[in-house]
């Protein structure tokens, strides 16, 4: 209690210049981090010392503060999952998955690129967006080129499956992982929620592709039999480890499904496990730990640290009053706040990575609910789990992680996952324009918001299915 009275009095001592200096800071990153003209690790890591240095928050806030600093419930799940799949990606596994289902769709091309879109979904899900890219873009290309076919529009349809699949659990995109952490969601909250569209989405998705390719891919016989003719057995360089790696990730999933019975955090689970993973698995961590995204773990820091300095002087919550204004949310419906949340995110993360900007938003969320149920009386940064979970606030709980994930989909920036297959699209010698990938990206990322608002509207104000 002492210091939620100490954090409120910290609160309403703020002048005007600390005020100004940290929304300039907070508008300055954020300006730079969509300009892309310096790396978004290195201006999240200045942003973050500024706020500190200032001082707009004190080191103990910036770094042991849940209202104001660093979320170490997503970093520590973000590291951890990494561990893991560095470790699985050595054995071969992602690549073996893809050629056999290559030859599954007897080497035609629509439909070697309908189910490596399914493959791409249901892995994000399972591992994250990021990661399955990485491991399936290398394996596209080469099919692609065995084919003799444009890889341009498998790998556009990979990065916009793996947005739609990744948005269905907890750890499929970080904005969910970021979202779970405030909201104190856990991974069966986003499959009973989340799940049920998703599965809509991507049926409305594959149509879609075979309206777009499916009399525009053909190859001939010849090129086709050579793909047939390729032994992915070759491609497991080891099994014990496989197999290892196969149950740890499994008990992994079992865990975050658990969670609530086990009393444990998400992030100490999958540390358990990829610490469990690195000791049996016999590889050097060395190796293991230096292939961490350690540039987006750092990203991530610096960029709470950032929105801690904005919630610590106000900001925030005069945002919240201008959401509440726009949107008269009440504490017996949210109906208009749930569409705009969910529209405005989409769009908004088409332009701004969806990262930052959920980073953003869930303290917004907070206020705007400490506000509407309490009268802003209580720590937005330690609301209840009854008022977190009311019926009321959470459509808009669900509306922000389907906007802000779906919405990546409408730009070449707007998800991690795009960025990363742009640039081996590139590397690869096939350019992906940002022109052509708004082109695909932005129609479908309509078309998924249109499904979300029908699905959100049904199912929470009409069917009323919390």
């Amino acid at each position: 209690m002492e210091e939620v009275a100490h954090a409120a009095e910290a609160v309403t001592a703020i002048s005007p210049s600390i005020y100004w200096l940290a929304t300039g800071i907070f508008v300055i990153a954020y300006a730079v981090i969509v300009s892309e003209k310096i790396h978004k690790t290195k201006v999240a890591l200045m942003g973050a010392a500024l706020m500190i240095a200032m001082p707009i928050l004190t080191q103990f806030e910036a770094f042991h503060s849940e209202e104001f600093g660093v979320d170490y419930n997503v970093i520590f799940l973000l590291i951890s999952m990494m561990i893991i799949i560095n470790i699985m990606s050595k054995t071969g596994v992602f690549e073996w998955v893809a050629i056999r289902t290559a030859k599954a769709a007897k080497g035609k091309p629509f439909t070697i690129m309908a189910l490596f879109a399914v493959i791409t979904a249901i892995a994000s899900a399972l591992l994250d967006n990021v990661t399955t890219v990485l491991l399936l873009a290398p394996v596209t290309l080469l099919i692609a080129d065995e084919l003799d076919v444009d890889p341009v529009p498998y790998l556009i349809a990979e990065a916009l499956a793996s947005n739609i699949g990744g948005t269905a659990t907890l750890i499929g995109d970080p904005p969910n992982i970021m979202i779970a952490s405030k909201a104190h969601y856990g991974f069966v909250d986003f499959i009973y929620h989340l799940t049920p569209v998703i599965i809509i989405i991507m049926i409305a998705f594959l149509i879609v592709l075979k309206v777009l390719f499916g009399k525009r891919l053909h190859v001939t016989e010849e090129k086709r039999l050579r793909v047939m003719a390729m032994d992915e057995s070759t491609l497991i360089k080891d099994t014990v480890l496989m197999k290892k790696s196969l149950f740890v990730m499994a008990c992994v999933i079992i865990g975050f499904t658990l969670h609530g019975l086990l009393h444990l955090e998400p992030a100490t689970i999958a540390l358990t496990g990829a610490a469990t993973l690195l000791l049996i698995s016999g590889e050097h961590p060395h190796q293991i730990l230096a292939d961490v995204e350690w540039t987006t773990i750092f990203f991530f820091m610096g960029l709470f640290i950032i929105v801690g300095g904005v919630v610590k002087v106000g900001l925030i919550k005069d945002l919240s009053q201008v959401v509440i204004a726009v949107t008269h949310p009440t504490q017996d419906s949210m109906l208009a706040t749930s569409f705009v949340m969910l529209w405005f995110s989409a769009i908004a993360s088409a332009i701004v990575d969806n990262i930052p900007f959920v980073a953003t938003m869930n303290p917004l969320v907070l206020d705007m609910a400490n506000t509407v149920f309490h009268g802003g009386a209580h720590n937005a940064a330690a609301l209840t789990h009854a008022t977190l979970h009311h019926e009321v606030l959470e459509p808009v709980w669900w509306s922000l992680a389907l906007g802000a994930c779906l919405g990546g989909n409408g730009s070449p920036i707007g998800a991690s996952a795009n960025v990363i297959v742009v640039g081996m699209a590139e590397k690869a010698g096939r350019p992906i324009s940002f022109g052509k990938f708004m082109a695909y990206g932005f129609p479908i990322m309509i078309m998924t918001l249109v499904i979300s608002t029908v699905y959100v509207y049904l199912r929470y104000y009409v069917l009323h299915w919390y």
